[in-house]
């Protein structure tokens, strides 16, 4: 059986189980890219992403004595939570491992899906701790292991999110963006629309902080990425599976890499705009459309919306970032003189008056006559920032501009 005939066979093993979601146009995006923009709505999902329709799909076609023995996996979000409810629907013992640093609110959930049928175990302080106590665990109790994107029956149940799309959707569709993390959702959907809909483009996105599927094409070879950006933890890996990425290298038209800033903004815009909660990997394809507006003006374009498991605990990091990212925060090291009246004549010569002082700290207090202070200010336009550099000069206020000293930055801010 091949890979489509296995994600036809998947879709009739997910009849009744997992609720089909929705496809709706979004008028707003629709018109600022003056093209018909399609969300398949997957953050509406039971467990809140796609993850349950590959999750379910593997566990279900497990042997009898499978089953008996147990189940293991290994993750940090939203495969956990698929294997979770997998396990509680079809009653079958589940250990999860999942890494020490891992959020509360993310390990409450698991156990929420999957009741008295899993046992989270929490070890180590990476994903790929947990991920090799959990193959270990495997092989020495001779469990299966549910890998949460390399596996034919994992792809084949994420590629009937394709089968849903093309269901519910008659007239031609001209574009499809799929977010990539380890690849099984492209390999699953770009699989069923070559087969289905040939003429589509499918576009890959991937954060720009875990380029490693791009990486792979581009090497034409799996290759491992020695170090990555986690903000956007939906997608991004060190290294996708072999499978998916002889799948994707196949399939794929493109793979768009975009900032994580950019993807901040995009989750702050759905929240202000639609009401949407999302995760940064349910925004990127959304956020990925601007590198492809002139593409797709006056096409019929799909965006898969991932997933919305996003912590609450993250947003003042959100909006940091997209504020960085549109040049409307900025970080200097500025040699601040020592005496009364200093910060007010700060304020009244070098700031304008929609200008904001957010952040303000000694690096290192002395007894000289100036010392360094980190300031954040948050301008109301990115121009702006041009003329409170040029006023600090003016005025003698000696700096150095952190935004793009990231040694600096990450010492000083993160």
């Amino acid at each position: 059986m091949n890979l489509f005939q296995s994600i036809q066979q998947a879709q009739q093993e997910l009849a009744n189980v997992v609720p089909a979601t929705p496809l709706t146009e979004n008028l707003n995006l629709s018109e600022e890219f003056d093209a018909t923009i399609l969300l398949k709505r997957e953050d509406l999902q039971v467990v809140r992403s796609y993850k349950i329709r590959g999750a379910y799909n593997k566990i279900k076609s497990l042997t009898e004595s499978e089953k008996t023995n147990g189940i293991v996996c290994a993750s940090a979000g939203n495969h956990a939570q698929g294997v979770a409810y997998s396990c509680h629907l079809l009653q079958i013992q589940g250990k999860i491992y999942m890494p020490k640093t891992t959020p509360n609110q993310k390990v409450k959930q698991v156990q929420l899906f999957g009741k008295k049928w899993v046992e989270i175990v929490l070890t180590g302080d990476t994903f790929d701790d947990a991920y090799a106590k959990a193959v270990a665990d495997a092989k020495d109790n001779q469990k299966a292991f549910i890998h949460p994107f390399d596996d034919k029956k994992v792809i084949a149940g994420q590629g009937t999110v394709g089968l849903e799309i093309l269901d519910y959707y008659q007239q031609p569709i001209d574009y499809i963006f799929v977010p990539i993390g380890g690849g099984g959702l492209a390999s699953g959907l770009s699989t069923v629309f070559k087969n289905l809909s040939p003429n589509t483009k499918i576009i890959g996105v991937e954060p720009q902080g875990a380029p490693s599927m791009k990486t792979s094409i581009a090497n034409q070879i799996n290759t491992p990425l020695e170090t990555i950006d986690k903000f956007v933890d939906g997608a991004a890996v060190k290294q996708v599976g072999d499978q998916t990425f002889a799948i994707c290298q196949k399939n794929l038209d493109d793979i768009v890499l975009v900032p994580e800033g950019k993807v901040c903004t995009t989750i702050l815009r759905l929240y202000n705009e639609e009401a949407m909660v999302v995760e940064p990997a349910g925004a990127l394809t959304i956020a990925a459309l601007d590198f492809y507006k002139e593409q797709i003006k006056g096409k019929t374009v799909v965006c898969i919306v991932s997933g919305s498991n996003n912590d609450i605990e993250r947003t003042a990091e959100i909006k940091e970032r997209s504020l960085l990212y549109e040049g409307l925060m900025h970080y200097f090291m500025i040699q601040f003189p020592q005496r009364p009246g200093a910060l007010k004549e700060f304020v009244n010569t070098i700031l304008g008056p929609d200008d904001d002082i957010t952040y303000f700290q000694f690096a290192k207090k002395n007894s000289r006559e100036v010392g360094s202070v980190v300031v954040g200010l948050e301008v109301k336009n990115p121009n702006d920032i041009v003329a409170i550099k040029d006023n600090m000069k003016k005025t003698g206020f000696e700096y150095q501009y952190l935004n793009n000293r990231q040694d600096l930055f990450t010492q000083l801010i993160g």
